[in-house]
């Protein structure tokens, strides 16, 4: 019997086993002295030595590295974990195993298996008489004496057999039993004088009985936790600066609003009524900083109802001011001096070229495109491509056709472009 603070390998008194066969021959030593009673288990209660321990040590023999899962055990053997765990007890217990690395359980990480050293006890090699040479765990057989040679040999053909468990059988139920209904151990069954109804008793064939049940379940109402995971998924779907926050941290944030029947879009109006420059990164967090002591403040119905139009107010009036913003910075042109000096310069040439003289004759054609010279197209181009802003004039002075004539269709396409992506950007810039 090894004790509990010698079934490590720093402190066993065994040997390092050089091999699986050889590990099963002292198995099955240990086999032979637990059938003849020499080994009884420490433990009082939980299964004794026997084939399933026996299969177990061969499971654990097959693998490469000696670390066992518990529930690889138990769903090969088809066993219970805690079967596995008394067996592999009375392995240490007889000094067959020792612990390398005892398995931990780490939080987040899962659980980690023991790694553990198939060992051969002394006493083993004290009872076949088997020569060793080394110290420690590390010693290596170099021979046995010649009157155990012929039970070792017996040792090694049961280890070279695989050994099956047998399984249980539910005992089959052999006559018949005597019960207090029957009274006695007839065979003649309280149903032989039944017979089956008649025709005109049988269902109608109708899909709807005529005796339905009546479910007694009504409407499934939340509790509270649940009120607080419903109102935490329904923030995350509405708010756009929720998206991908963690349902459970919400719901734990919201949980007092949650409690007092807040709905979610009184929540996004408390949380985005006031923004302050000094808050956290993580939504969550500015969930939590933004919501604090709101129950405390708004707790009647109509002042949430309050609340809440007060801020739709002023999501329209932010809407409003930036949709004239987007259209005062549309319609300006170029900031600098420089560069509206040029526009003005440039609508003019083109003015003065494209629209009638108020002297010229009524018969007299106006100027065309085409009466513009191959220097001032040019000219006109180098300043379009200086400056984006001539092409968007062009186009409401000249319209689409002309423009692409003057300013060829690249410059108009890449100037549209442009334009497009910046009335994207104004669209999905945040409101707050």
């Amino acid at each position: 019997m090894i004790a509990a603070s010698q079934q490590w390998l720093h402190a066993t008194t065994g040997r390092i086993t050089t091999c699986p066969h050889s590990w099963m021959t002292a198995v099955h030593w240990v086999d032979q002295l637990a059938t003849k009673g020499h080994y009884t288990p420490t433990q009082k209660h939980g299964p004794k030595w026997g084939p399933t321990t026996v299969a177990i040590a061969q499971e654990i023999a097959a693998l490469k590295e000696c670390r066992p899962s518990v529930d690889y055990l138990a769903r090969k053997l088809k066993v219970s974990e805690r079967t596995v765990k008394y067996h592999l007890a009375m392995l240490r217990e007889t000094g067959l195993l020792v612990y390398r690395t005892k398995g931990t359980r780490l939080r987040g990480e899962g659980n980690r298996a023991s790694v553990f050293e198939r060992t051969i006890p002394a006493v083993f090699d004290e009872d076949m008489g088997i020569r060793t040479v080394g110290e420690g765990a590390t010693r290596r057989p170099v021979g046995a004496a010649p009157e155990s040679r012929t039970l070792l040999g017996k040792l090694a053909k049961k280890a070279a057999r695989k050994v099956r468990r047998t399984r249980r059988r539910a005992p089959a139920s052999r006559g018949q039993r005597c019960t207090l209904m029957q009274g006695g151990t007839t065979g003649t069954s309280t149903a032989a004088g039944t017979h089956s109804p008649s025709e005109a008793e049988l269902a109608s064939g109708k899909a709807k009985s005529p005796t339905p049940k009546s479910s007694k379940r009504g409407t499934r109402t939340l509790n509270k936790v649940g009120r607080r995971y419903q109102l935490a998924r329904q923030l995350i779907a509405q708010v756009p600066w929720l998206r991908g926050a963690s349902v459970a941290r919400i719901a734990w944030i919201v949980r007092h609003v949650a409690d007092a029947g807040w709905t979610a879009l009184e929540v996004q109006a408390a949380a985005e009524r006031l923004v302050c420059d000094k808050e956290p990164r993580r939504p969550s967090a500015v969930l939590a900083y933004r919501l604090a002591s709101c129950h405390l403040l708004y707790t009647t119905p109509e002042r949430r109802r309050v609340l809440v139009e007060d801020w739709q107010d002023s999501r329209r009036a932010q809407q409003t001011r930036h949709d004239e913003h987007a259209f005062q910075d549309l319609g300006t042109g170029p900031r600098s001096v420089a560069a509206r000096r040029a526009v003005d310069e440039a609508f003019a040439a083109i003015q003065a070229r494209l629209a009638p003289a108020v002297e010229e004759p009524a018969d007299q054609a106006p100027l065309m495109l085409e009466d513009l010279t191959k220097d001032e197209i040019v000219a006109l181009r180098l300043d379009a491509m200086r400056d984006p802003a001539l092409i968007l004039s062009a186009l409401e002075l000249l319209g689409e056709r002309d423009t692409r004539r003057l300013y060829t269709n690249r410059l108009v396409d890449q100037t549209l472009a442009l334009e497009t992506i910046h009335a994207r950007r104004d669209t999905l810039a945040p409101a707050f």
